[in-house]
């Protein structure tokens, strides 16, 4: 079956799934895209794991301008051959923080180059990519608190003000901290840092946190 063949059986199965007050939900939480059945995240994973592994094919779904094959093609794209060299292709796709979210979950904290990925997208100029590399890196265990340090302090002084770049940072930071037991040293980050409304609300979540 090609490429094609498969995208039609999968959309099947995505229509079974189809909810109108989600759809409404996502519309109005601005993840709109150009088709967009409603289907739960939960479903989706779900097909997709029946699917299988295949780079080819979640090529080929992600290119479509379709929430759900977009989100399937997350799930089916093989982290093992995913390297640096296809960071702008995975980038394309990444619209709204629902893509980067299930980006950072599917594929992004499973590939071999997250330290990479976690350079580079965090000094890229869209904050939604910054975004979802740091929470892939939150997710993966291959990546150094150092190059986590400067890959967040990179990100808060590109946006000294971004509510997604706070919740990145935050989930990052706290897992570092829990992770590789460095609360002292991101406390020492964040008494480094200049001030911003990016960086004082990152203090602000991480004070908590830091205690337990």
């Amino acid at each position: 079956m090609d490429c094609t063949s498969k995208m039609v059986a999968l959309l099947g199965a995505v229509r079974k799934e189809m909810n109108g007050a989600a759809l409404d939900t996502l519309r109005y939480y601005g993840a709109d895209y150009g088709l967009n059945y409603g289907a739960p995240i939960t479903a989706l994973r779900a097909i997709a794991r029946a699917e299988g592994t295949n780079d080819e094919l979640a090529r080929f779904l992600y290119r479509q301008q379709v929430r759900e094959l977009r989100i399937m093609a997350l799930w089916i794209a093989d982290p093992a051959v995913t390297t640096v060299a296809d960071f702008a292709f995975w980038a394309d796709g990444i619209i709204n923080s629902e893509v980067a979210e299930q980006a950072a979950q599917a594929l992004l904290s499973r590939i071999a180059d997250t330290d990479a990925l976690l350079a580079e997208w965090c000094d890229s100029e869209n904050a939604l990519l910054a975004y979802a590399a740091m929470l892939a890196a939150s997710r993966s265990t291959t990546v150094a608190p150092l190059r986590v340090y400067g890959a967040v302090r990179c990100a808060l002084a590109h946006w000294p003000d971004n509510h997604l770049a706070v919740q990145g940072a935050v989930v990052l930071l706290a897992a570092v901290a829990v992770r590789d037991n460095e609360r002292e040293a991101v406390r020492r980050l964040l008494a480094d840092l200049a001030p911003s409304p990016t960086v004082d609300a990152v203090r602000d979540e991480l004070s908590w946190r830091l205690e337990y």
